[in-house]
């Protein structure tokens, strides 16, 4: 059995009534096997313990938490926030909390926060990359993000299904649109200046980034404009750079070497996605990172210390 060192910043929990409030017709569409995942607190702890993975910092996955009601998402956030806390302290020292805001609600959202930083102690927070369409860029979510910038916060995210993805719908969306989704986002908080406006965010994003690490270059052009210039008065690319990316669903050498030829293996950090992504997807990551031709030094930042410096209350 692998020695425990492995720190997994990607690591989802279902709480049963999320289960039972968002429904197999929400869940099960969106992964490849086209089933909610069979999952409780001791499977987590474990494939942990299978593949050397001493602590997981757990959130919320796609399809999210709004529902089209208001006060449904305010109580169910509350809910899977408090018992990702009550896991963290059931199995103590295995487990951090990204924890969930009720987006698109920005009142309720901000008081969440209060909460979870204050109360709860959460380790950061586990958004969605778009809530009914709209992106993390939006003017309408700026008191949010300003919030979380004043608490110099975590914030992870999980791409989503978006409204504008009618293409190739027998396609289950984790395979094409969840990467897409993640560029979208980044493009969105880059170009409305969130990014520049909020530097003491530590921005966590999914699987390699997406597309981002090969259209890097290409969403760079649009500074060709002085209006979108003017979002981004570090440049894009530094922007990018100062981002951090997992490696769930990435590490083989098609995503790893296009995300490394954007960043240092300082932005790296290791992600399981499970379950969502089944145990052998766990096992195909262990092993991936591996064979990348990784010194013993970068791979065990990637694996562990970068992200007990990203979060401190790890350690």
């Amino acid at each position: 059995m692998a020695a425990p060192h492995r720190i997994d910043v990607h690591h989802h929990i279902l709480p049963p009534r999320w289960v039972q409030e968002a429904g197999d017709n929400r869940i099960g569409p969106l992964l490849v096997s086209g089933k909610t995942p069979v999952w409780n607190p001791a499977l987590s702890v474990e494939v942990m313990d299978k593949h050397g993975i001493e602590k997981s910092v757990t959130s919320m996955s796609c399809p999210g938490l709004w529902f089209n009601d208001v006060q449904q998402t305010l109580d169910l956030t509350r809910h899977c926030n408090e018992y990702a806390g009550q896991m963290r302290s059931d199995f103590k020292g295995r487990f951090g909390v990204f924890a969930a805001l009720p987006l698109p609600n920005i009142d309720g959202s901000l008081r969440e926060i209060e909460y979870a930083m204050d109360v709860l102690k959460a380790d950061g927070f586990g958004l969605m990359t778009n809530y009914e369409g709209k992106y993390p860029g939006d003017a309408a979510f700026a008191p949010v993000f300003d919030e979380l910038n004043r608490r110099k916060a975590v914030v992870f995210f999980h791409p989503n299904t978006s409204p504008c993805s009618t293409c190739l719908g027998e396609i289950p969306s984790a395979t094409l649109e969840f990467p897409f989704d993640t560029t979208r986002a980044v493009t969105s908080l880059l170009y409305s200046g969130t990014l520049a406006r909020c530097p003491d965010i530590k921005f966590i994003f999914s699987h390699a980034g997406g597309a981002v690490p090969f259209l890097a270059e290409r969403i760079s052009r649009l500074t060709a404009r002085p209006d979108f210039k003017a979002k981004v008065p570090n440049g894009v690319i530094p922007e990018f750079q100062k981002l951090f990316y997992d490696t769930a669903l990435s590490a083989n050498s098609y995503a790893f070497k296009s995300l490394l030829e954007l960043v240092k293996v300082s932005q790296v950090l290791f992600g399981s996605d499970y379950p969502f992504a089944p145990e052998p997807t766990t096992t195909a990551t262990v092993e991936g990172l591996q064979k990348l031709g990784l010194s013993a030094a970068d791979l065990q930042a990637i694996e562990r210390d970068n992200a007990l410096r990203l979060l401190p209350g790890l350690k």
